[in-house]
């Protein structure tokens, strides 16, 4: 299977790699092809530019967009790796989003009726962040990301989620935490494995 992974982290000793390790190893070791897109180390420019704009009107991209497409539609299965930042995506990420997911190539409008263009791909969404489950339930926040990053962007894209893990305290993790979400991480990857 042709397994992309759209990584964002600029420290590289920080979870955030230790668990792309972990996806990595795990979808090497079962023959995958895999190719990783490290938003920081490629130095992506995540700012949607006027010209990146009117582009995106005549259906066309910039070249370090069209080569991120062209990884996306080579892709059976997508992985995004990121921590999450003030409640929502890095810059970095969203800017991505922003200048890759363009009109034309995640999704299009026909007659008025929106359509999601990357019907077919599988993803999986793994996420850190500070805070605990309870306090994100307490705040609504676990709804609110729901809808903003899987059903604002990833099935409005017409990707289907396999999972999204949120991994909580993650400033605070302890090796036993660790493991066991690097556990939680081989098992998605096997049952992937195992039904395609």
């Amino acid at each position: 299977m042709r397994h992309l992974i759209i990584y964002a982290h600029p420290n590289e000793n920080s979870l955030n790699h230790s668990l792309l390790n972990t996806v990595v190893e795990n979808l090497q070791s079962q023959n995958h092809e895999v190719v990783i897109r490290d938003l920081y180390k490629i130095g992506f420019d995540p700012v949607l530019s006027l010209a990146d704009m009117h582009g995106q009107r005549m259906g066309k991209v910039s070249e370090d967009v069209q080569r991120e497409q062209e990884h996306i539609s080579w892709a059976e299965q997508i992985t995004f790796i990121y921590p999450i930042w003030w409640t929502g995506l890095p810059a970095i990420m969203k800017g991505f989003i922003d200048r890759v997911f363009s009109y034309g190539f995640a999704y299009r409008y026909d007659q008025g009726i929106q359509k999601g263009l990357l019907k077919g791909k599988k993803t999986v969404i793994i996420n850190t962040h500070g805070k605990s489950h309870e306090e994100y339930e307490r705040m609504g926040m676990d709804k609110a990301l729901t809808l903003t990053s899987d059903h604002g962007i990833f099935i409005y894209s017409g990707l289907e989620i396999i999972q999204h893990l949120f991994f909580d305290k993650a400033d605070k993790a302890s090796s036993e935490n660790l493991e066991i979400w690097k556990d939680r991480i081989r098992n998605i990857y096997a049952e992937v494995s195992l039904n395609s």
